[in-house]
Formats: C-alpha cells, sequence, structure tokens
C-alpha cells in the first residue's frame, strides 16, 4: 500500500485516541504527512510526539466549532502546501431509549456526527476544488446501516453521513476528487465511554469485549481506500468483526 499513500497529506479528526490515533499511526508508518485534530490538546500533543511530528501538525480542534475544522485544514496547506485526504473521523456514541428522552445526548450527536462531517467538508473542498484532487473520506457505522432500539438517534446520524457521501461523490466529479464512507461494525475504541445511561453502557460494554476487534482493523481499511491508484474511487466500505451477527 506504501506506493499510494506515502507523501500525502492526510488530515484526521478524532485522532487523539481509538479509530483516529491508529489510522494516525498507520499511515505515519507508511509515509503519510499526518495533521492531527482532537479536542484533547495533551493527548493530541503526545500523539504529535510519539509520530515525530512538528507540534504545529496537532490542532486543537473541536469539530461543532466550523472555524476550528477550517483552522485544522488551513494549517495541513500552510505547512505541505496541499490536502490530499481528510478523515472525517470524529463520533460519539450516546446510545439510550428514544423515551428516555436524552434531548443534550441528541443534540451532542447531532453536532459532532453529521455537523462535524459537513463543517469538515466545507473546510477542505475550496482547497480540493483548486488542486483538482483530493478524497474525503467519512466514517460511517454500521448502525447507518441497520438500526436498533436504543440506536434510533445515532443510526439516523451516521445514515445521514452516508447519504451526505452519495450526494459529495456525484457533485465533486468535475473537480477530480474522490470520496469514500467506511462503515465499521465493533472496533475497539472509545465510543462505549460516550454512552451516559448506566444499564446501556454496561451492555455495550459487554457486547465490545466479547467481539470487538483492534482499531488497526479499521486503518487498514482507511489505507486500503487512500492507496488505490487515482482512477479508482471505493465509495463505500462496510466491515465488522467475524463474530458480530448484526
Amino acid at each position: 500500500m506504501t506506493d499510494g499513500i506515502k507523501g500525502k497529506v492526510i488530515v484526521i479528526t478524532g485522532a487523539s485516541s481509538g479509530l483516529g490515533a491508529a489510522a494516525a499511526r498507520y499511515l505515519a508508518r507508511e509515509g503519510a504527512r499526518v495533521v492531527l485534530g482532537a479536542r484533547r490538546h495533551d493527548r493530541l500533543q503526545a500523539m504529535a510526539a510519539e509520530l515525530g511530528l512538528a507540534s504545529e501538525a496537532a490542532v486543537q480542534t473541536d469539530v461543532t466549532r466550523s472555524d476550528q475544522v477550517k483552522d485544522l485544514v488551513d494549517r495541513a496547506v500552510q505547512l505541505h502546501g496541499r490536502i490530499d485526504v481528510l478523515v472525517n473521523n470524529a463520533g460519539l456514541m450516546p446510545h439510550s431509549l428514544l423515551e428516555r428522552c436524552k434531548v443534550q445526548d441528541w443534540d451532542r450527536m447531532i453536532d459532532v456526527n453529521l455537523k462535524g462531517v459537513l463543517y469538515g467538508i466545507a473546510a477542505a473542498m475550496p482547497h480540493m476544488k483548486e488542486q483538482k484532487s483530493g478524497h474525503i473520506i467519512n466514517v460511517s457505522s454500521v448502525a447507518g446501516h441497520k438500526v436498533r432500539p436504543g440506536s434510533a438517534v445515532y443510526a439516523a446520524t451516521k445514515t445521514a453521513v452516508r447519504v451526505i457521501s452519495e450526494g459529495l461523490r456525484q457533485e465533486v466529479k468535475p473537480y477530480n476528487i474522490r470520496t469514500t464512507i467506511i462503515s465499521p461494525g465493533a472496533v475497539e475504541s472509545e465510543l462505549p465511554l460516550s454512552v451516559t445511561e448506566s444499564d446501556v453502557a454496561r451492555n455495550i460494554q459487554e457486547f465490545y469485549s466479547a467481539v470487538a476487534i483492534p482499531a488497526e482493523s479499521f486503518a487498514r481499511v482507511v489505507a486500503f481506500a487512500i492507496s488505490q491508484p487515482d482512477e479508482v474511487d471505493v465509495n463505500e466500505i462496510l466491515f465488522r468483526p467475524t463474530r458480530q451477527e448484526l
């Protein structure tokens, strides 16, 4: 895969832990020039140090703030002259039954999972249009394909990510921009920690403990999509642990 990744400028949101951190490590090993965004500045700086990056390549970023997402993408262009790939990875998963009316959790999921993706697209598109090249990878979920009790709002945000990504795919053809939706199943991350209902959190933790696969599995999927020849546009990848039924 190295030939398709080496030297590419790749911006990753939610890069301080879980899937984003695994992708950053993997892509950096393959020779990519990664620029990292996340809310937790201390962990982000530690990640930059681990990867041997300049501190400027780690940008404190709250994806619910469009100005901060723009600053992250603009930083990559300032450092490297371009942006080749944006990985819209930041996400939350506070599952609960709708009858519990966890309105604040609903708002957080919409702001991070949906608006965060849109803000990433808005930040990257002007640069990619000017370059006449680029690749936007949006992270959805198995929940974007299948809804279950307790996951309605999360599934709605992840379904919306898929819909937006498909619309984007069709719109960016004149600019030679590629788009990929990645829909993981249970992969080791901090997503279960975002659940605020204790009984739901317990069930999800038990499920993840039983079936979740390492975060590097996500990183390899990201690398696969990025490493394809320019004329190949891998539009959607859905993957699960072999033991995950739903």
